[in-house]
Parts: C-alpha cells; structure tokens; sequence
C-alpha cells in the first residue's frame, strides 16, 4: 500500500491551519514539506520556523525536503524543528558532507533521506542508501509546483527499487512531481511507495477520494 504525502506548497497559506485540519481529516497521514534557499533552486519558501509552526499545530508526518546548499549547515535546526524524515540533495553539497549530515540527523532523532534531481543517475545515491529511510526521485525539476511529469524518470524509479532490495528493502522510495491519479499509478508499479501530491491533491474536487485512491 501506498503513501500519499500533500506538499504544502499548494495548499491555502491564508487559511493554512484549517487547510492542514482537512487534509488529516481527508485521509492524509504524511505532509510534503519543500524548503527552498533561491539558490540551490530558482525559487523560496519556508524555513525552520515554519516547520516548528506546523509541528505546533499537527501530529502528522512531516516530510521535509531540503531543496538548499550545503544543507549540514541547517539540518540540525530543521530536527530540532520537529521534522519527522529529513531529505538531503545529493547535488547539494560533497560527497562528505552529504554524508556527515545523513549521520548527522539519524544522531537528532530525525529519518534521514536522499534525492536525486531527474539528470542525476541512480548510482550517485548509492553509498548512501544502507544509511536512509526515504529515497526521493524527482520527476520534475526541482523548485516550482504544477510542471509536467516526466514518465522517462520511471527506469531510474525501478532500478533504485532494485538497489534499495538488495541493501536497504525496509527504505521507503518517493516520488515527487507532477503526481495524479494517474501517474501515480505508473509510480507505484515501478516501485514507488510514497507519492507527493500538490496541486492534484488540493485542486481535486474529492480530496478523501483522492487519498483512498492512491493509498489503495
């Protein structure tokens, strides 16, 4: 069975908490989290203090994506934060570096993970994933909602499913971008467990439907 994971991205920043409320109440068990700098990607959202807000306010898992340079500066504030699975860029600093922080947040208590961008190959992860709860494949570039999914990132998705069996099988395997009803399918059929929703998710007429659906 599936997860579904809302990227809060697309949710209703003015009415946020209730927004947050709703998405519990339809289903949801996870809440995607994207943190952008404006310079690991051409765009910014939240920080820790946002992510301390939402820990105020919600039991559900907060899946945190650190879209940002040399993220072992900051990993700590986010698990202090109240982060529940914390995932690093591969792209985003030294070999390592990206290792210290993996280390780093398993020692705070936080679930770490690792993401490939869509040029990145799967191999450029594997020392990491005996060390990881979450693989994350983007399927869109990373740093803005809504763009197209790209279908073609399905071979790497099989492959890190493959290499995930073999070293790490209890690691969940993610997929965020362009995720609908039916492009997660073709998601969770090449090995995906976890699926970020954002403007599917918030835009569907039947959200609890939505959630039942992915997670079936």
């Amino acid at each position: 069975m599936a997860i579904l994971s809302p990227s809060i991205l697309s949710a209703d920043y003015m009415h946020f908490h209730e927004d947050m409320d709703k998405t519990k109440a339809d289903g949801a068990k996870w809440l995607h989290v994207d943190i952008m700098d404006g310079h690991f990607v051409p765009n910014m959202s939240f920080g820790y203090s946002w992510v301390k807000a939402m820990r105020k306010i919600t039991d559900l898992v907060l899946d945190v994506h650190l879209m940002i340079d040399t993220p072992i500066k900051y990993a700590e504030e986010f698990c202090k934060a109240g982060a529940d699975y914390l995932t690093i860029h591969v792209e985003a600093d030294t070999p390592e570096n990206t290792m210290a922080c993996i280390d780093k947040i398993r020692a705070l208590g936080v679930k770490p993970g690792i993401v490939v961008k869509p040029n990145t190959p799967a191999e450029a992860i594997a020392p990491y994933l005996p060390k990881v709860d979450l693989v994350l494949v983007m399927t869109v570039e990373p740093g803005f909602g809504g763009q197209k999914f790209m279908e073609h990132m399905m071979p790497k998705l099989k492959q890190l499913r493959t290499m995930l069996d073999e070293v790490n099988p209890g690691c969940h395997l993610e997929v965020d971008g362009g995720v609908d009803l039916t492009t997660g399918e073709i998601c969770k059929a090449n090995g995906a467990d976890v699926l970020v929703a954002g403007s599917a998710f918030y835009g569907a007429p039947d959200r609890a439907a939505f959630v039942a659906a992915i997670e079936r």
